[in-house]
């Protein structure tokens, strides 16, 4: 009967519902006693654009390496620069979370009927309600420095679609992890800053000398990260091998991680 439940539509549709009621309420909740409320979601990826070109722009009147026989840009470093955030932020925040959901939703874990696989669901849609605000920042500053968005930024929804696959894939595996590990609550913020660094946020990746480019390639955001970038910002369309090749990586991860949580959820109760 169990079996039967988990493959029933009716079930499946239930479970995205309650996902999506817990980020909602995860997301007011953040932002619940403030003067601005959920403007704040706004206000505060404004800002730090705003810090961003000033001190990228301005002060350090950095450039972002072209390829070899292309201008360096200047004035757009600051719209590359938070491109690469965006990204890297919802990755950064489902990971920061992840080790402690379990721990922190305890209640729920002893009620047979509660669907623990939607804690991870639900924290995987409140970080991208706060990736689309900050989507919606970068498009509406191209739209003010630039005067246009490139028509390939229809492109981003298919680009980033890997990157929500294997975040979800990493949420259900370490924040089961978690439960047993409890030190992982303390590593992933190191882990989530050297992936900060070891990603192509600040550089591009030709900037990389040829002996270590292989290390940042290996990050599970780099492809994606310049996927975003040449669609939203260069106007180039995804290489759709390159894209077809990031799916399959994506959906492993969501599925390996998928499989790891439902193993390892038999003995949370014990833990707890």
């Amino acid at each position: 009967m169990k079996g039967r439940d988990m493959n029933d539509p009716r079930s499946l549709a239930t479970r995205l519902s309650l996902a999506w009621e817990m980020a909602k309420r995860d997301v007011f909740a953040r932002y619940k006693g403030s003067v601005v409320g959920l403007a704040w979601s706004f206000f505060y990826p404004v800002l730090m654009l705003g810090v961003y070109t000033f001190v990228f722009g301005v002060i350090f009147r950095s450039r972002w390496t072209a390829a070899p026989g292309e201008t360096p840009l200047t004035s757009e470093f600051a719209l590359i620069l938070f491109s690469g955030l965006v990204v890297y932020g919802f990755f950064s925040e489902c990971l920061n979370k992840a080790p402690g959901l379990i721990t922190a939703n305890a209640q729920f874990v002893k009620k047979v009927v509660f669907p623990l696989e939607v804690l991870p669901v639900s924290t995987a849609l409140s970080a991208l309600f706060h990736m689309l605000v900050s989507l919606l920042v970068l498009l509406i500053a191209m739209l003010l420095l630039k005067g246009s968005v490139p028509a390939t930024a229809v492109a981003f929804p298919v680009v980033v679609m890997p990157l929500l696959l294997a975040t979800l894939g990493c949420t259900w595996l370490f924040s089961a992890l978690g439960v047993y590990l409890r030190d992982l609550g303390q590593v992933m913020p190191l882990v989530t800053t050297m992936l900060l660094f070891l990603s192509p946020v600040f550089y591009p990746i030709t900037a990389v000398p040829a002996s270590f480019r292989r290390i940042v390639e290996l990050n599970p955001i780099t492809g994606v990260m310049d996927g975003v970038r040449d669609t939203l910002i260069f106007g180039h369309w995804p290489d759709p091998r390159l894209l077809l090749w990031q799916f399959a990586v994506g959906l492993a991860i969501m599925l390996v991680g998928f499989v790891v949580f439902q193993y390892v959820r038999r003995g949370f109760a014990d833990v707890i």
